[in-house]
């Protein structure tokens, strides 16, 4: 089966392209089309009816270009505003939540910690999720000020280091052995946050497993691009030079209304 429609993805801001990352290096042969919503960004700190709003607006305008598929990659609106989406439209969707699940599994320490924004931490979704581990220790921090810094492209500034050592250091001394990265945004802060923990603790996101569902359901129900080299299209309400740098410069980003 073959479909050489785009594949939409979308985020409060540039935070997602960690995700577009993964599915581009799986599926290098499908189009994509990526929103950075970075005018409302972050969407953490926003109610739950302002987040079903803001992913419906971006919803329909992906529909309107043409998309086979969405990614919504963005914890927050993954746990505040998936079931109304999916419940409104018939397009697929994949979701991106906290992976809880493999580090609680594997926890030696039975201690993990989780980096996440307001919105993620507070929904039901998330809550739903941690009950079914009780007998793991979860450390829960919201990463106040993290995703603004990151998209006003101040990733190794001084603030983002100090505000990342006040809230991984309470997680150390509980003795994690996991931390999971409950924002899109937060892979972009690996390597000084590598630079915090001890060796012995070991990150996770989202990114992969976005991607291989992704594969999934391409193969399952949607179909398979047969074209190939197709260039990845970036659209951004703010801020454009922020994206193409988090892009490396490697691609055309276009700043629009919307």
């Amino acid at each position: 089966m073959t479909n050489d429609r785009p594949i939409g993805i979308f985020d409060s801001g540039i935070g997602g392209t960690s995700i577009w990352k993964a599915i581009h290096n799986l599926l290098p042969n499908e189009k994509t089309i990526y929103l950075a919503d970075s005018k409302n960004a972050p969407y953490g700190q926003k109610s739950k009816e302002e987040i079903i709003a803001l992913s419906i607006k971006n919803t329909d305008l992906l529909i309107d270009m043409g998309c086979k598929l969405i990614v919504v990659a963005c914890n927050t609106a993954t746990t505040n505003a998936i079931q109304e989406l999916r419940a409104k439209y018939t397009i697929p969707f994949i979701g991106i939540e906290p992976a809880i699940k493999p580090a609680a599994t594997h926890s030696k320490t039975q201690t993990i910690g989780i980096l996440a924004t307001k919105g993620t931490l507070n929904s039901a979704l998330f809550n739903k999720a941690t009950e079914i581990y009780r007998d793991t220790k979860i450390i829960e921090q919201v990463g106040h000020g993290l995703v603004q810094l990151i998209e006003n492209g101040d990733i190794n500034s001084a603030e983002m280091t100090r505000l990342l050592h006040s809230y991984l250091t309470p997680m150390i001394e509980a003795n994690i052995d996991y931390l999971v990265l409950g924002c899109s945004h937060y892979p972009y802060l690996i390597p000084q946050i590598k630079e915090i923990l001890p060796k012995h603790i070991q990150i996770i996101d989202s990114g992969e497993a976005v991607a291989k569902q992704t594969k999934k359901i391409l193969k399952d129900k949607v179909g398979f691009s047969s074209a190939e080299n197709n260039l990845p299209v970036f659209y951004t309400n703010s801020n454009p030079k922020v994206l193409a740098e988090i892009l490396e410069n490697k691609y055309q980003v276009e700043e629009r209304d919307f």
